[in-house]
């Protein structure tokens, strides 16, 4: 009896995807399948990793920049100030004016602070 061709092609399919990896992994078909779930396993988790990663490098960078301005002025000062002040500029956007134009940040901090006092 001459067997089909659809388990093959099942088979075939699970190797492209793991034609990358090294050893039995991208060999053996039982390795394959457990490496694939483990694969994709780690990028739905480290898609959600880098996210907190770059609010927490955003976070550093803005902080270590309003703190270079003057002692008592902290990040968290910052951004409550710009809340009560309405004014809608995200972490990356803050972090990216930062690093570039630190005068512009300055601008900033001082614009919402003087009609707070």
């Amino acid at each position: 009896m001459k067997r089909g061709y659809i388990a093959r092609r099942r088979r075939n399919k699970i190797r492209l995807f793991a034609s990358s990896f090294r050893g039995a992994h991208s060999r053996l078909t039982r390795t394959i399948t457990q490496q694939k779930i483990r694969a994709l396993i780690s990028v739905h988790r480290d898609r959600d990793k880098k996210k907190r990663d770059f609010r927490r490098l955003w976070i550093t960078r803005i902080n270590a920049v309003i703190r270079n301005k003057g002692v008592s002025y902290s990040y968290s000062r910052l951004i409550n100030d710009l809340y009560k002040s309405q004014l809608l500029l995200n972490r990356k956007i803050l972090a990216q004016i930062a690093i570039l134009n630190r005068n512009c940040l300055y601008m900033i901090s001082n614009e919402i602070l003087d009609p707070l006092e």
